[in-house]
């Protein structure tokens, strides 16, 4: 709410990146709201959340949603900033406001369509096979269509991306080195890269991977509920914890690292005169 409510408030700030990290807020909010509706279906009814009723499929869907946009914003950024950095040069081609929208549309879209297919039938309810152990009443093979494409998303084009602008940064290094120009500010732009998709990558594979590997479980388990409980099920909410801190994560890195928003936070704090006069310069 810190990150919406600031890139909101300071005008400024209204660049394309800024807006895909303000969507990347919205979709952890979003996240954290669906995991909340969850928690408290668990806290009052813990026999939905472990055999599944009609009352879990609008909760599971919404949360499927928000991750999965997530994922796509998280996406769009390192695509966004791999534009920023290899098309710099070239001035026929400039990453805009329209296209960040038209991203950001997309991307819950998609998020909305495929998280939104159990609620259109794609579900178990009636159904006694291909139930999903641990996201009932899903179905097992929803699961697998959403958990295999999207993890390979969520982490082959970020690793691409961010090599290539590590890649290109150290390319240009070199070039300027060789001219012997000062290069403190790409060895300095490189280090920082290298450091964000370092703490990028560790954040989404502690986040999301054991939920991957619930899903594989879920796909090759043949026992029935009463069986697993309750570890399978403590696993579960782990996992479900581990996205939240994802959601948690994110504005460390993408945004209140970045000195100009804990500068405009700072200035919204002030009072009126202040803010004017830091505005102003």
């Amino acid at each position: 709410c810190t990150v919406i409510f600031t890139r909101m408030a300071t005008k400024d700030l209204h660049k394309p990146i800024s807006i895909l990290f303000c969507n990347l807020a919205f979709s952890d909010l979003f996240t954290s709201f669906s995991g909340f509706w969850i928690s408290m279906l668990f806290i009052t009814n813990p026999d939905v959340t472990i055999f599944g009723s009609k009352d879990m499929l609008a909760p599971y869907a919404f949360y499927t949603m928000s991750i999965l946009s997530t994922i796509y914003n998280l996406v769009s950024i390192g695509i966004e900033r791999y534009l920023a950095v290899a098309e710099s040069m070239r001035t026929r081609f400039r990453v805009t406001r329209s296209h960040s929208i038209a991203a950001v549309l997309i991307n819950w879209v998609l998020a909305f369509f495929l998280g939104c297919l159990p609620l259109m039938g794609w579900n178990c309810l009636h159904m006694g096979k291909n139930l999903s152990v641990l996201y009932s009443p899903f179905c097992v093979n929803y699961l697998i269509f959403i958990a295999i494409p999207n993890v390979v998303v969520a982490f082959i084009i970020p690793l691409f991306t961010y090599l290539r602008i590590i890649i290109i940064l150290r390319k240009r290094k070199l070039r300027m080195k060789a001219c012997a120009q000062a290069t403190g500010t790409y060895k300095s732009a490189e280090i920082q890269v290298a450091r964000t998709s370092i703490f990028i990558w560790l954040l989404a594979l502690i986040s999301y991977a054991p939920f991957f590997a619930g899903v594989i479980f879920d796909a090759t388990n043949y026992q029935c509920h009463t069986d697993l409980y309750p570890g399978v099920y403590i696993f579960r909410n782990c996992t479900a914890m581990l996205i939240t801190i994802n959601c948690l994560g994110n504005p460390i890195i993408y945004t209140l690292k970045v000195k100009t928003l804990g500068a405009k936070l700072k200035a919204l704090k002030c009072l009126s005169a202040n803010r004017i006069r830091a505005c102003t310069i």
